[in-house]
């Protein structure tokens, strides 16, 4: 089932905020390895995480807007499966869960004003601040494959890559998307010099992929950074600035390193985060698929909703 993508209309999408920090700090659910894709394990956490997705896909329909249903399967991948003790064919269920229930979402809510999208979330294979743990285009794309093609296969519309430190390995997921034949949309993270982990700008790791995918991905979002981190990185009116489509912003300004050290969480202010999405709404001509990334719950998308709805 192939659903109207974001990149094929002007119309405005929502999707969901940080779905580790909500598990984790709100909901007090053990996440071994930040891997929500462990509660697919049982009806409990399946219906859990139906929940979740419930309150996000309510703010769309009662806004008009269009809905992105990211599947819980950024950590799904072999060596984060193998750290948890799956195996293929256990992974493999996973990643087909984790889509069964999209559509199950989607089949109840269904709107002929929020169009849905059904995203398979993929992540880095290593930690996505740390570069140099990051792998080449081939490896990568090798890697990746086996998890695409299972999200493919099970019904995803699209393939999400979210919180990339490198542009080598966003080119070899890309290659491995467009191997099986589906829009693949890559996601940088940056740390607060608005910089990639690896030193990269955002433009030249947007025009590094595009330059070796022949303009693969369908389009760029930035995640897991504040807007104060990035919008400076944003300025003028260059070509590339058109291929950014999505921000899922952290809700905290601290650093990467100063969120991985804190016991609490840092929610901030999602009055003034939706205000500062709508600030980048009238920088970025495409920005089209907003959401939140660490620290965002439904207050920071109702925000993000009311502030830049039509």
């Amino acid at each position: 089932m192939t659903h109207t993508l974001p990149h094929d209309t002007d119309k405005l999408f929502l999707t969901d905020g940080g779905l580790e920090t909500t598990l984790v700090f709100h909901d007090r659910l053990d996440l071994p390895c930040f891997a929500a894709f462990d509660l697919l394990k049982d009806d409990a956490g399946t219906a859990h995480l139906r929940e979740y997705y419930q309150r996000y896909l309510d703010l769309a329909l009662g806004h008009g807007l269009g809905f992105v249903l990211e599947s819980a399967t950024w950590r799904a991948s072999a060596d984060w499966g193998q750290r948890l003790g799956y195996t293929e064919a256990a992974l493999a269920r996973a990643n087909h869960r984790a889509i069964e229930l999209l559509h199950q979402l989607h089949e109840r809510n269904r709107s002929s004003e929020t169009p849905m999208v059904i995203s398979g979330n993929i992540g880095p294979r290593g930690d996505g601040y740390v570069p140099g743990q990051t792998t080449s285009p081939d490896e990568a794309a090798d890697y990746h494959l086996s998890q695409i093609h299972d999200l493919v296969e099970n019904g995803a519309d699209t393939i999400t890559a979210l919180t990339l430190p490198a542009t080598g390995e966003a080119i070899g997921m890309v290659r491995a998307a467009q191997s099986v034949g589906i829009p693949i949309v890559i996601s940088f993270t940056v740390e607060t010099d608005g910089r990639l982990p690896d030193g990269r700008t955002l433009r030249s790791a947007i025009e590094s992929v595009d330059a070796a995918t022949h303009n693969g991905p369908a389009y760029y979002m930035i995640n897991c950074a504040h807007p104060t981190h990035f919008d400076h990185a944003l300025a003028g009116s260059e070509t590339w600035l058109a291929r950014i489509r999505g921000v899922r912003a952290n809700a905290s300004c601290k650093s990467h390193a100063e969120l991985d050290e804190s016991d609490t969480l840092d929610d901030g202010d999602p009055d003034e985060l939706g205000l500062q999405y709508r600030a980048l709404r009238d920088r970025l001509p495409n920005l089209t698929v907003l959401g939140g990334c660490c620290g965002t719950d439904h207050r920071h998308v109702a925000a993000i909703a009311r502030t830049c709805s039509p």
